[in-house]
């Protein structure tokens, strides 16, 4: 039905920057907020920033002047810039997308997941 496919995780060094890309595709009539979350071992999913259709965005505390979340809709496509990443940036990132389907339906939507890993 909807599909969300993440990309851009890796292993880079402290300090270093990643940047991550989450496309949409499927039966899509609108897509409106769009985040990305991340779940590291032993922890519970946390939101990492998210962002509206008209552009409206908030972020964790934790990664406040660090990381941009932005999004083209012709694209169906959300991105998270993450600069001066630290060890405890490292973690399972998720895309999330809240779809409208139909003229009445809509439901939230998961990717699978990219590791992002910061270290030495």
């Amino acid at each position: 039905q909807v599909q969300l496919v993440e990309s851009g995780g890796g292993l880079v060094q402290p300090g270093g920057s990643l940047r991550l890309s989450c496309a949409a595709s499927g039966s899509i009539v609108s897509i409106y907020n769009m985040g990305w979350y991340r779940q590291a071992p032993g922890k519970q999913r946390e939101l990492v920033a998210a962002v509206t259709r008209g552009g409206s965005t908030n972020y964790a505390d934790s990664v406040k002047g660090r990381f941009t979340i932005s999004r083209d809709n012709a694209k169906n496509t959300v991105y998270l810039q993450m600069n001066s990443l630290k060890p405890e940036d490292t973690a399972v990132y998720y895309c999330n997308a809240e779809v409208q389907v139909s003229s009445w339906y809509k439901d939230n939507y998961w990717g699978q997941g990219t590791q992002v890993t910061v270290a030495f």
